[in-house]
């Protein structure tokens, strides 16, 4: 794939200035995607927008196919006739970030008024939307609205809890599930209605506004998810349902002991019998929602780290094959040339390269990680190619401010941080531009900057630490950050070199 040169931004819509406890898809979406456009900024770049698990994690969603119901913005609710003015009174949320169980409470609440509206007195062009959007995604809805209905009637406890005739999908038990159900699945259908629905509207602003969306898949899904409990068959699952083996990676730059995520591992064997259907039909699914994929943890298509089941680390795991190009000669020829970006970054095999350029697809470098060697580091930029997708940091990174800030810690990192500002001729007061700069001057066809880095923020607005369960995810900026002089800096830039 040839991405034209360009530049945008990381951020998550959960990161949205608003005034209900979280970013959504309303008015201060539209602004930043304004902001984008005004400051030449052609791409926009999102976490995963599934609904989260366990965390609040968007790389541990309940489903591959649904979406995040918080993100659902109310006051469209109300143009939409489904809620009233005084249903958007709420309990005074912090700005600067996400009180996760307090949002979900106020914004359930809501859902629920909406639902029973729509059931009471909906306009019938909004019905007609609702059956549309029922019948063209019941391969997907059906089955994960029934399992929403069934984890909330089960209290939140993890499918392999539940009744084993149900856990074990027998079709007499699902038949008396959805008939007893019928109610509580057909509001979950309406949620996703809701959802989906706004993210098209959004989309369609975004290419009003000459802005592209790259979306993220992780490569794997939660165990607590409607895609285990539908497809057991292709997760190495005990005979209860409990994963045998789980995903990770070994000790990395993130972490001494590796990073146990806890998924299942694929039984691609099973995938590979079926054709890789489920895989041709989650792709084809995100496309639909996103113009370009970034693909989580990439290399976990030529092979897995897999962690025997119940560990404490993931140090004890173990290497094993996955089917490397037969997964994408299978989406290639079913979806045809496929507008995906590798996460290629961490210990990468030639076999991993060899894989993303047989496809063609645009690899990761991060400037953070260029600074802690020598001259022949690939993160540094005179030794990229055109085929690259440069960032200042990801979402795993601290802030480029607060990064640099870190490596006065030790005799170690003040090598980093002497051949850092040698190397950017930089006197480090102003370092998140002057990466800015080197990202946007390089040869990489796309620069991605995650907006903590243009606002100037420190380790405070950092979005996720690996390997820790703390504070994640939870960071939002706050209302007047974005402002036309960013907007002037940012464009200043694209225009010098040559990204608008």
């Amino acid at each position: 794939m040839q991405l034209s040169r360009s530049s945008g931004i990381l951020l998550h819509p959960t990161s949205l200035p608003g005034s209900y406890g979280i970013g959504d898809f309303g008015d201060e979406a539209r602004e930043f995607i304004d902001f984008l456009a005004t400051g030449g900024q052609r791409l926009w770049q999102v976490l995963p927008l599934g609904p989260t698990g366990y965390g609040n994690s968007p790389y541990q969603s309940v489903s591959a196919f649904a979406g995040n119901t918080l993100l659902i913005d109310p006051r469209q609710l109300i143009a939409d006739g489904l809620l009233a003015t005084e249903d958007l009174v709420h309990p005074k949320f912090p700005e600067d970030h996400v009180e996760f169980e307090a949002v979900r409470k106020f914004k359930d609440e809501l859902l629920e008024k909406a639902g029973e509206n729509f059931e009471r007195e909906s306009s019938s062009n909004l019905r007609h939307e609702f059956e549309k959007f029922c019948e063209a995604s019941a391969w997907w809805l059906d089955d994960y609205a029934l399992f929403r209905a069934l984890k909330d009637e089960n209290g939140g406890r993890e499918w392999t809890a539940w009744d084993r005739e149900v856990s074990e999908r027998r079709p007499a038990a699902l038949q008396s599930a959805r008939v007893e159900l019928r109610e509580q699945v057909g509001r979950q259908k309406f949620f996703q209605f809701l959802f989906f629905r706004q993210w098209k509207a959004l989309r369609d602003y975004c290419q009003e506004r000459d802005v592209k969306v790259i979306g993220d898949l992780p490569i794997f899904v939660a165990h607590d998810s409607a895609d285990v409990w539908v497809h057991r068959e292709y997760f190495k699952l005990d005979d209860t349902g409990k994963p045998t083996l789980v995903a990770g990676v070994p000790p990395d730059y993130f972490s001494e002991t590796g990073q146990l995520w806890g998924n299942p591992v694929y039984d691609w064997e099973r995938l590979r019998a079926d054709g890789f259907k489920w895989w041709i039909d989650r792709v084809r699914f995100a496309l639909e929602q996103f113009d370009f994929l970034r693909i989580d943890h990439f290399r976990g298509f030529a092979a897995c780290w897999e962690i025997p089941a119940g560990e404490t680390t993931a140090q004890n795991g173990q290497w094993m094959p996955a089917p490397r190009r037969e997964v994408f000669a299978a989406l290639t020829e079913e979806l045809g040339d496929l507008p995906i970006i590798a996460e290629n970054l961490g210990v990468i095999t030639p076999d991993v390269e060899n894989l993303r350029a047989e496809f063609g697809f645009p690899g990761m470098r991060v400037l953070q990680f260029a600074f802690g060697s020598d001259a022949a580091n690939v993160h540094l930029p005179h030794t990229y190619t055109h085929d690259l997708v440069v960032y200042t940091g990801t979402h795993d990174n601290d802030t480029s401010a607060g990064w640099f800030s870190s490596l006065s810690n030790s005799d170690t990192n003040q090598a980093e941080r002497d051949f850092c500002l040698k190397y950017l001729g930089s006197d480090g007061g102003d370092i998140q531009w002057d990466l800015i700069r080197a990202a946007l001057a390089s040869v990489a066809d796309t620069a991605i900057i995650p907006l903590q880095d243009v606002l100037g923020l420190g380790s405070e607005a950092r979005m996720n630490l690996p390997a820790s369960e703390a504070g994640n995810w939870i960071w939002r900026f706050r209302f007047g950050a974005l402002n036309e002089d960013l907007a002037g800096r940012l464009k200043e830039l694209a225009r010098t070199y040559g990204r608008t």
